[in-house]
């Protein structure tokens, strides 16, 4: 078959489909990987993976409808021109769009995934904000005009499907659960946790719906207590969102040694072989990589009680689910792991046995590509 993979940026498609990509290529599949842009690294190994890059454009935030119409047709332009048997899109308007261009092209299958229903869907401790109530009916009447033409829609955990369209009453004509999109697990081996001092880590982008308010918050009660306790934070900031943390704010934090903080890092690998606990009190996720990689390299995870983040942990197995919003509840379980540190390699075995069984990318792409060409 010739099968198009529609997703964002060249990068992200690398990073999170370069083994489907391999899978489908070795089963003697034909794969075009559309990107909103390629470095000429980026296309090289592209091409190694045995697929060509193909660059489209498109606005991946903005809301300027003639601006996505002629980019759609552009689009259709391009998927024709193939004349491909499968469009694969991911991500939201990759699915609304990429959908709309492949009806246009006349593909004959067309499937869509979403790996999480995005902010404007996450439930969040104050009143969303009226242009955050905009985007999300924007969105709604997109996936209501988009949904019809997908032979199949794909989501990463059963609650974003209720959430979506039996709260929506949006129609799709079929619908799947994959689960996690999976990791090359033998790039994370793993490894006994450090202990001493017990060293707790975050990794995310520093925004308010990533849990970063929370987990500094629990920070600071917990070093109340255990001083010598040790809190990494992995993770870009976005200043320009209004729920992001400032590079003042963290500048603070750094110097009051609440956080270790070592700025952009190239091997997270590294960060998680040398900490004990992986903690992400996110607010809402699709199935977070981050926590799958932690709990590859036998990582014992505290994470929220929220969409996506519940599929990666079994409470008091392979670590602690605690209600969302809630610094107390979280520097509680944080010190569970300090005052019973046997837990610390326990938890950590279970979380390793998990993501052998669920996360392991060969695995999740067996589903995935049946999924696709059933």
């Amino acid at each position: 078959m010739k099968i198009i993979l529609l997703g964002t940026t060249a990068f992200n498609s690398i990073k999170f489909r370069q083994d489907l990509i391999k899978s489908l290529v070795s089963s003697g599949h034909v794969v075009y990987v559309f990107g909103l842009s390629f470095s000429s690294d980026e296309e090289n190994t592209v091409k190694n993976l045995g697929a060509t890059p193909v660059a489209y454009s498109f606005s991946r935030t903005g809301l300027n409808p003639f601006s996505d119409i002629k980019d759609t047709f552009a689009l259709t332009k391009k998927i024709k021109a193939i004349q491909p048997d499968l469009v694969f899109s991911y991500f939201a308007k990759p699915v609304v769009f990429g959908t709309l261009a492949a009806k246009l092209a006349k593909v004959p299958k067309r499937i869509g995934m979403l790996e999480g229903l995005g902010f404007s869907f996450t439930e969040q401790p104050t009143p969303l904000p009226f242009k955050t109530k905009l985007i999300r009916t924007i969105q709604v009447f997109l996936y209501r005009l988009s949904f019809p033409f997908l032979d199949k829609i794909i989501f990463l955990n059963p609650d974003d499907p209720i959430d979506l369209l039996e709260k929506y009453k949006l129609k799709a004509k079929s619908v799947s659960v994959l689960g996690g999109i999976g990791l090359n697990l033998e790039d994370y081996p793993y490894s006994l946790p450090k202990s001493e001092p017990v060293r707790f880590i975050f990794i995310g982008r520093l925004l308010a719906e990533k849990g970063i308010n929370e987990y500094i918050a629990s920070a600071k009660l917990v070093k109340q207590k255990y001083p010598e306790a040790e809190f990494v934070v992995l993770g870009g900031l976005d200043e320009e969102n209004p729920g992001g943390l400032s590079k003042k704010q963290l500048d603070e934090l750094i110097a009051q040694e609440i956080v270790i903080y070592p700025g952009h890092v190239n091997n997270v690998d590294e960060w998680l072989a040398n900490s004990s606990v992986f903690v992400l009190p996110s607010y809402r996720e699709g199935v977070p990589r981050s926590t799958q990689e932690a709990m590859a390299i036998g990582r014992a995870v505290i994470t929220t009680d929220v969409p996506g983040c519940r599929e990666t942990v079994i409470d008091g197995v392979n670590g602690f689910i605690v209600p969302p919003w809630s610094s107390l509840a979280l520097a509680e379980k944080m010190i569970s792991f300090i005052e019973q540190p046997e837990l610390i390699e326990k938890m950590g075995r279970e979380s390793f046995r998990i993501a052998q069984e669920k996360f392991d990318a060969s695995k999740v792409n067996e589903s995935l590509t049946a999924l696709l060409l059933e």
